[in-house]
């Protein structure tokens, strides 16, 4: 079982654990005796902390820096005990340690009260979703042992922990130094009836394992060897939750792809791998090879799927040297997935030198905790944490410097829910052809692509179309123009008007153009005046294909594959941009 002790610097979080490693004979033999030798000879009073606090830095400057971690063991299990650092400059470290550990302890000192970090670290042990916490009032004896500061602080803390909506499991006074109440009671508290610190540990409840949960595994890469003739595309990631065997049907979040688990993969087996757990880097081969990326979420079939969304309400901290501000554009990273994402709504900022909370607040500055919502470019795959923590955690990427991190807490719905909730009920009834999607690919030379090019009514976005066609075609592409009048009058009913933006026009037309990407096509279509909601209406609706998005206003469209070109710019000049864009992005003249 992993702990992680927290707390503000110099509350004695090293010294309570290096003394109930001493106390309890957990130490290597002789290593208690060199530590006091070493600090004779320098003229330096012995302290516990040294045992943990094994930089020079460290013990010179009587704090800790990095994450210190060592093993413990009781009648009871074996601990791994992580000793997080308690000052300001090395919450990153902190995090790091606490994003590991199944339970806390808390440290807080008597003569000094509750502190910033105390808060601080409080709420992040609350986004990390870590629930099991014991509050240790440590230096007791610097305050002569008096019950009433104990109940000062617990009654404040408690507060403080029921605005982030936690409990703790208790508060101990202790003094590290002298050993009161770590591993055996001590008569300097006769108040205190409660557990020890050592008796708080053993009673702790080891956490479920992620055995039982759905599956859930970010893919990493996939790889395809070729040498001594082996054909097999392996997708590798690690299983972040449940389990994976032969046979299982799988679904990748968000492109919907599915697919089935012929064979698992692994590192020098010695015999069949039948079937892998949670926290396993694996490899597995499908029985349909299907054309995915890197950072989609794979899940189970027939077990609870992920969500896929682009508005979250999140749990945020913030690191960063530059305020988090509204509208900014960040780097959100979940699993392998990344994506562009923004600051739209603060909800709340909790500072961790006041415990009121702020809610007129307009940024996030550095170290402060924030309810607040996001919005990602493009939809992601995830959980909320309190179902599957690993596959809801993300951070926050500013200027290539991780600079917050947090935790999904529900999905705020946006106008493409609806959407992505039919094709998903789509995918999981299509009934696919014998002729594999890699299979086309590499007969057609090509990956099938919705290339829309839009515009005001007097911008050439037929004439542009049609030209591309035309070259595509002649250098051996399969390619299709789309019109709007083949949608119009091929597949709407006539007797009722229809403008060429309407939700149904665009509806009809995603499923054309989905039809036709499916049958390994390009497709090229045209539409007037189309709004940034539409285009990402229609990239949801022929998801899992890939949309190009050509403006002639000189517009930027709002997603991710998009350019734009004023609308007097040639018409050889636009087709040589996009057909450039189609071989940069090995859309064509591509062999898997």
């Amino acid at each position: 079982m992993n702990i992680v002790f927290v707390g503000h610097v110099d509350h004695g979080k090293s010294t309570v654990i290096g003394r109930m490693l001493a106390d309890t004979n957990s130490l290597p033999e002789g290593k208690l005796e060199r530590i006091k030798e070493t600090c004779e000879r320098h003229s330096r009073p012995f302290e516990y902390a040294f045992l943990l606090d094994a930089l020079k830095d460290e013990q010179s400057q009587g704090i800790t820096i990095d994450m210190a971690r060592c093993f413990f063991q009781t009648k009871k299990r074996r601990y791994l005990i992580l000793d997080a650092p308690g000052h300001v400059e090395f919450l990153k470290n902190m995090v790091t340690g606490a994003a590991q550990a199944d339970a806390a302890i808390l440290v807080i000192d008597a003569s000094e009260g509750i502190r910033e970090n105390s808060r601080r670290h409080g709420y992040l042990l609350s986004m990390l979703g870590i629930r099991q916490i014991v509050v240790c009032v440590n230096k007791m004896d610097l305050v002569d042992h008096d019950q009433r500061v104990f109940d000062n602080i617990e009654k404040e803390y408690r507060l403080f922990l029921k605005q982030i909506e936690l409990e703790p499991l208790n508060f101990v006074p202790v003094s590290a130094t002298k050993g009161d109440n770590i591993v055996f009671k001590s008569e300097q508290t006769p108040w205190y009836t409660g557990r020890t610190i050592l008796e708080e540990i053993d009673n702790l409840i080891k956490e479920p394992p992620l055995v039982n949960k759905p599956f859930r595994l970010f893919l990493q890469d996939v790889y395809k060897f070729t040498k001594f003739g082996d054909n097999r595309r392996i997708y590798v990631g690690r299983i972040e939750s449940g389990t994976l065997e032969q046979g299982d049907r799988l679904i990748f979040l968000p492109s919907k792809k599915r697919s089935q688990v012929e064979t698992i993969e692994y590192f020098n087996p010695t015999e069949p791998v039948l079937k892998q757990y949670p926290d396993a880097s694996i490899g597995f081969t499908l029985t349909e090879q299907i054309y995915v990326q890197r950072g989609e979420l794979v899940c189970k079939i027939d077990e609870q799927l992920a969500l896929v969304g682009t508005r979250f309400r999140v749990n945020l901290f913030w690191m960063g040297h530059r305020p988090m501000e509204l509208g900014k554009r960040y780097f959100l990273k979940i699993g392998t997935t990344k994506t562009q994402a923004r600051l739209i709504k603060i909800n709340m900022v909790v500072d961790g030198a006041v415990i009121d909370k702020n809610l007129n607040k307009n940024r996030i500055d550095r170290h402060d905790a924030a309810d607040c919502i996001l919005e990602t470019q493009t939809p992601i795959p995830y959980d909320p944490s309190q179902n599957l923590p690993n596959s809801g955690r993300f951070v926050i990427v500013d200027q290539y410097e991780i600079s917050g991190g947090g935790i999904i807490r529900e999905t705020i719905e946006d106008e493409q829910a609806g959407l992505r909730q039919q094709t998903l009920k789509r995918e999981m009834k299509f009934a696919r052809s014998g002729i594999h999607f890699h299979q086309r690919a590499e007969l057609y030379h090509q990956l099938p692509t919705l290339i829309l090019i839009t515009g005001s009514e007097n911008a050439p976005r037929k004439e542009a179309a049609m030209l591309l066609e035309e070259s595509l075609f002649y250098s051996g592409k399969k390619v299709y123009f789309l019109g709007v009048g083949n949608v119009k009058y091929s597949v709407l009913d006539d007797t009722s008007p229809m403008s060429n933006r309407g939700s149904e026009f665009l509806r009809r037309l995603g499923g054309v153009a989905y039809l036709m990407l499916d049958a390994g096509l390009i497709v090229i279509a045209t539409a007037r005046d189309l709004t940034d909601s539409d285009v990402r209406s229609l990239e949801t609706l022929i998801s899992p294909h890939t949309l190009l998005a050509v403006g002639l206003d000189n517009r930027d469209l709002g997603v991710d594959n998009s350019f734009c070109v004023n609308e007097k710019t040639d018409f050889p000049s636009i087709v040589n941009y996009i057909e450039e864009w189609l071989r940069e992005n090995h859309r064509v003249f591509y062999v898997p």
